[in-house]
C-alpha cells in the first residue's frame, strides 16, 4: 500500500588520506573550494600567494601569485602579478604574466602585459606594452639548445698536377 524509496546501497566513499593525493591532484581539489577573498577595507604590504583561486577587493603594495586571480572594481594593487586566469576590474600599477588576461570595462591597468590569451572590453584603460608568449608564467629565459651531432662529409677535389718547373703546357684553342 505504501511505496518506498528503495535504500541507496552504494558502498560509502573511502576517506582520503594525503598520501593519496598527489600534488597536481592537490591543485585540482584546491581549485574546486572557495575562492580566497581580501575584503575591501584589508591593505596588505608583502608577497600574496595562493594554489587556489582568490579575488582581491582591497590594496596589496606587493606580488601576487595565484592560479586564477579577479581583482575587484574597488582593489589596487601596486606590483607584479602571475595568474593562470587574470580578471581585472580595478586599478593595477606593475607587470602581469598570465596565460588569459581579460580587462574589465572599469580596469585600469599602468604596465606591460605578458600573455598566452588577451582580451580588452570597451571602457578600459591600459597603458603598456602587450606581448604575446607561449609560456608567460616561464622565467623568460631561453634554455641553450641542446648539441646537435653533425656528420660533416667532405669531397675531396680531383688533385690536378702542376708541371715541373720550365714546361709549360698548352691547350689547343677551338675557334
Amino acid at each position: 500500500m505504501f511505496s518506498s524509496k528503495p535504500k541507496d546501497t552504494s558502498p560509502a566513499p573511502a576517506p582520503i588520506t594525503a598520501a593519496a593525493i598527489s600534488p597536481a591532484g592537490a591543485r585540482k581539489a584546491v581549485r574546486g573550494s572557495a575562492p580566497s577573498i581580501l575584503a575591501a577595507d584589508a591593505v596588505i604590504t608583502g608577497t600574496l600567494t595562493c594554489d587556489g583561486d582568490m579575488q582581491i577587493d582591497g590594496r596589496v603594495e606587493g606580488d601576487v601569485r595565484s592560479v586564477s586571480l579577479v581583482i575587484g572594481e574597488k582593489a589596487e594593487i601596486h606590483g607584479e602579478i602571475h595568474a593562470e586566469e587574470l580578471i581585472i576590474r580595478g586599478r593595477v600599477i606593475g607587470r602581469i604574466r598570465a596565460r588569459k588576461v581579460q580587462l574589465c570595462t572599469t580596469s585600469h591597468v599602468e604596465g606591460d602585459i605578458l600573455h598566452e590569451a588577451f582580451a580588452v572590453e570597451s571602457g578600459a584603460f591600459f597603458e603598456g606594452n602587450c606581448r604575446h608568449s607561449d609560456d608567460p608564467l616561464g622565467d623568460g629565459q631561453r634554455k641553450p639548445a641542446a648539441p646537435v651531432e653533425q656528420t660533416v662529409v667532405t669531397a675531396a677535389a680531383p688533385r690536378v698536377q702542376a708541371p715541373p718547373p720550365g714546361q709549360a703546357t698548352f691547350a689547343p684553342l677551338s675557334g
